[in-house]
């Protein structure tokens, strides 16, 4: 089915200030060529300050820039979730694997934004996670709470809990993960998070479950936001997760991408989410339930 299409819009910087319009189109969005983007053009769906361009023109500082994307089919994804928790400021829900939180990469409708939307229109994320990630979303249905909840996010006021499938066999029980985080080029993905000395400061501690067939479940307490974070954290001590198809046991991105890095394929649940409601000043503590093949196997370490 078809979705409603889009507009794209951006302001010109002065980084790109004088360039060629059909330039700037195809360097700054290379998912399609110079020649895709001529069709484009010529179809009239790119706007340059509300003029339909054709592609000869040089961009200025100032000017917008909207692409109107014609609607298209979405790939698949889940379309459903659950409520765990809601009340007249707060909304929080169990995502699935497949479903992306927001809009991209092709995906427009079918977001779990979208879907909530339709029931609270006054719903939006505090934060995200990936496509193929499950569990808790917490979203704000005003701007007060969204503001204290942007404020606390990062902070020691918000414990976040996530169980994850990793690769090979853990050594200790517990690991302190203080790998630094941030963009690296990639030879055919252009950029991407990962494990980088000079990224920005980051912080997860990952305490064994369970121990089974070379493998190892985590429970990962989160005590930064990065991208990705688990993800390259625990692949830069040697247990990427079981499946993932875009890091490798040294937390960098793998040179020969057995998929896109959107894939699915791992096992990573945000299972817990404790904090001070930002309105009521309440004890809110939310679980989202483990799916197939997080729940405890093997040998296993206590937690309590």
């Amino acid at each position: 089915m078809l979705n409603q299409g889009y507009a794209y819009s951006t302001i010109i910087s002065s980084k790109y200030n004088g360039q060629r319009l059909l330039s700037h189109l195809a360097s700054l969005y290379p998912h399609s060529s110079a020649e895709g983007w001529q069709e484009k053009l010529d179809a009239g769906e790119v706007l340059l300050d509300g003029v339909v361009a054709d592609g000869s023109e040089c961009v200025a500082l100032g000017q917008s820039l909207i692409w109107h994307r014609p609607p298209w089919v979405e790939p698949d994804a889940p379309r459903h979730f659950e409520t765990l928790f809601e009340d007249e400021y707060l909304l929080a829900v169990d995502k699935p694997s497949g479903l992306p939180t927001l809009p991209g990469g092709g995906f427009m409708e079918n977001t779990l934004l979208r879907l909530v939307q339709k029931q609270c229109p006054s719903a939006n994320p505090v934060h995200r996670l990936g496509r193929a990630t499950t569990g808790i979303v917490l979203f704000a249905k005003t701007a007060q709470s969204a503001s204290q909840l942007f404020a606390d996010w990062n902070t020691p006021k918000i414990q976040k809990i996530y169980r994850a499938l990793a690769q090979n066999v853990a050594q200790l029980d517990t690991y302190e993960i203080l790998t630094p985080i941030g963009l690296v080029p990639h030879p055919l993905i252009g950029s991407v998070w990962a494990a980088d000395a000079r990224g920005k400061a980051s912080k997860s501690v990952a305490q064994v479950v369970s121990r089974s067939g070379g493998t190892t479940t985590f429970e990962v307490s989160l005590y930064s936001g990065r991208p990705h974070q688990i993800r390259i954290h625990l692949a830069s001590i040697g247990h990427p997760l079981v499946g993932d198809p875009l890091y490798g046991p040294t937390g960098l991105p793998l040179e020969n991408l057995p998929g896109l890095p959107g894939d699915g394929g791992y096992l990573l649940h945000a299972q817990y989410l404790n904090f001070q409601h930002p309105v009521t000043g309440h004890a809110i503590q939310i679980e989202a339930a483990l799916p197939e093949g997080l729940n405890l196997c093997g040998s296993s370490v206590g937690l309590f």
